[in-house]
Formats: C-alpha cells, structure tokens, sequence
C-alpha cells in the first residue's frame, strides 16, 4: 500500500487557479520521494509550472481534480531534455519524470495544458516568420517520461496541450489505458499537438483510449539527420501494440514520423476511425536512413480521408545529400472504411516500399483502387471489395 499524500495537506489551495503553485506542489512531491507514495490531488483546479517526479512517486487526480499549466512560459524550467528526435535544450514539461521505474498517473481526473494563449502566439509567429520551426515559439508539453520502465497511465482525460502532449523517451513495458486525449481544430487550431510521441520505446501497449487532436495521434519518433541510425542517443521503437481504440479527427492514427530510424514490429488492430484525415502515414526523410517494417493494420472501421500515405518529407531538409528510407512487409487487412482516397504512394526515388499487402477489406469510396507509384508492383490486393 502506498502512502497517500493529498497536496491539500500540505499547504496546496485547491480551487485557486489564478495562484501558480509550483513549489508548493513539488515540495510534495520530494517528500514523497523520500518515503515512497502518491501525490493525490482532490477535486479543485491547481495550477502549476514543471513539475519533476521522483522515483516511488506517482501521480493520481480525484474526479473534478484539473491540474493546470500554467501559461507563462517563464513557470517552465529550460533543461537538457528530447525533443523532435534530438537531445536538445529545451523547456521541460508540466510533468516530468526521468528514471522513475514504476512510474504511475490514475484517477479520473484532467491534466490540462492551457494550451490556447500558446496556439495564439505559434499561429501570430507565423504569420511574420512563415519559416519558424515549431520549437522557434516556446512551448511546454503535458507529460514527458524518459529512462524508465513499467510506467503505467490510466483513467485519466489529457486536454489542450501547448506542444506534444505525452512524450515517452526510452521507456519499456509502458501501457497506456482508457486516456482521453484531445486537443481543437477550432476556434484555435492546436499545432504541433500530437497526443502520444513513442522515442525510442519499446513492449508498449496502448488500449481503450480516445484520441482527437490536431496533429498525428500516435506518433513515432527516434532520430532524424544523416548520422541519426549511427548516434547512441537514438534508436528503434519494437513491439507496440494499439489496440480497441476510438479516434476523432487527426492529422493521423499511426504516423512512422519524419524524426525516425527503425520502427518494427508494429500492430494497430480492432480501432474506430471517425474522420481521422489518415490511418497509416510513413514519412520517409530523405536525409535520414530510415527503416519501417513488420507492420499491421487490422479490423479498422469507421471513416476518414485516406487510409494509407507514404511520402517524401522535405521541410527543414538537413544535407542535399540522398539517404534511403525503406517501407517493408505492411498488411492492412480487414478494414472497413468510408474514405475519401485510399493510397497515396508518392511516385519518388528518395524512398523505397516493398511488400505491402491489402487483403480482405471493403472501401466504401468514389475513387478506383489504384497505385500513384511508378508501377505500383509494391502493393498486393487480395479479396478488395470497393463501393462506389
């Protein structure tokens, strides 16, 4: 049994989201840590800036429990952390915690990200600076969790993030169950807001979860740049499993990102898509030796724009020189969908694709069942039923 430690016991107002409480609550969290326990937040809104987790701690919010971000960027510490496939300098996020095996966060409660002011600011930045990187305006995520094993997050609704909502770094045997996480398209599209970022991770299991949010919702990262496969800090996600989950509108529900070396090993299965703009997505970076493979899509029902893209991403091209990336043994199968395209296989010689199977699924969609690619000998098609 855990020590319980309510925040509100030890000097934490409850109900005073106008107060930045960050010391007040982390000074909880060290004494927790000293003992072994959960830092228990009751019903009433807090607010904070980052806070750094300790091993024996956890983290669990009680119903009408809203833990806040503060939206100052000033309240979140700038540290040596991760971010899109680098080690980099960069803010830490309103949850922290790095080797913290065992690490939970429970309850029915929200994690909120107060987000907005910082959708504003992105959005104003561009507009001067179409050119500005994501990481250009400032921006904290929800959760960061990295060098740990059996971390477990359940239960609780994860809303409005600023950045990347969750982002686990080198983490093994990680399940996350029965989160809602969600960030809008209106009245401020929320950039950037991918809902989980998988670096470098492995035996991961993801279930029961209902994801919307304005960018890919389950994101794979490791590596980006000529020599990502050769730097230590880098390296494959291995065996994830996605499973029994409903998603709303996203850019994508499993994207092979652009800042990745190696994903293997890889299951999406028995999933709603209700209006996702895509289901599967490899961004292969010409700039980056990159590997995608064993891969497998199963029992997708629902809606969305397109069920299948592979592409050339170019932005922030980092060398003119050519490095491969491959797309290898992919099978959709026993999909039934109502789209709008169906594959969209980029014709280019800066990525290759081989064994892509499509087997034992129904489209219903006005386009023909074709391949953009220059022969399109990559994709096979078993018992595909499409209706115009």
């Amino acid at each position: 049994m855990k020590k319980i430690f309510n925040v509100t016991e030890y000097g934490v107002k409850a109900d005073r989201p106008d107060i930045i409480q960050t010391e007040a609550i982390q000074k909880v969290i060290d004494l927790a840590g000293t003992e072994g326990g959960e830092i228990y937040f009751p019903e009433g809104r807090y607010s904070s800036g980052s806070l750094f987790f300790k091993a024996k701690t956890s983290l669990s919010l009680g119903k009408n429990a809203f833990l806040q971000g503060s939206s100052d960027i000033s309240d979140f510490v700038v540290l040596p952390t991760r971010m899109e496939g680098e080690n980099v300098t960069y803010f830490a996020a309103l949850i922290n915690a790095d080797q913290v095996d065992g690490f939970s966060i429970s309850g029915e409660g929200t994690i909120d990200g107060n987000g907005l002011p910082y959708w504003r600011h992105f959005w104003l930045r561009r507009q001067f600076n179409p050119q500005c990187t994501n990481m250009d305006e400032m921006r904290p995520r929800i959760i960061y969790v990295s060098n740990s094993k059996q971390v477990r997050i359940s239960g609780v609704t994860i809303q409005n993030s600023p950045f990347w909502t969750t982002h686990f770094y080198r983490c093994s045997d990680l399940i996350l169950s029965d989160l809602r996480i969600t960030a809008p398209t209106k009245p401020v599209l929320a950039p950037s807001s991918d809902a989980i970022d998988l670096d470098v991770c492995s035996d991961v299991v993801i279930k029961n979860c209902y994801i919307s949010v304005n960018d890919d919702a389950i994101a794979l990262k490791g590596g980006k740049g000529p020599d990502a496969d050769k730097l230590p800090e880098n390296g494959e996600n291995t065996r994830i499993t996605i499973e029994n989950c409903t998603f709303g509108f996203c850019h994508c529900i499993l994207t092979c990102g652009s800042e990745t070396v190696h994903n293997r090993d890889i299951i999406l299965r028995n999933c709603i898509s209700d209006g996702a703009a895509c289901v599967l997505s490899l961004k292969m970076r010409p700039d980056t030796n990159q590997l995608n493979e064993k891969i497998l899509v199963d029992n997708i029902t629902g809606s969305c724009e397109k069920v299948f893209t592979s592409y050339s991403f170019t932005q922030f091209r980092r060398s003119p020189d050519l490095h491969m990336s491959y797309g290898k043994d992919v099978t959709l199968s026993n999909l039934k969908l109502k789209c709008d395209k169906l594959f969209l296989a980029e014709d280019s010689i800066e990525y290759e694709l081989e064994n892509i199977q499509v087997k034992d699924c129904e489209f219903t969609t006005s386009e023909e069942l074709k391949i953009t690619r220059r022969n399109g000998s990559e994709f096979t098609f078993e018992n595909v039923k499409v209706i115009s």
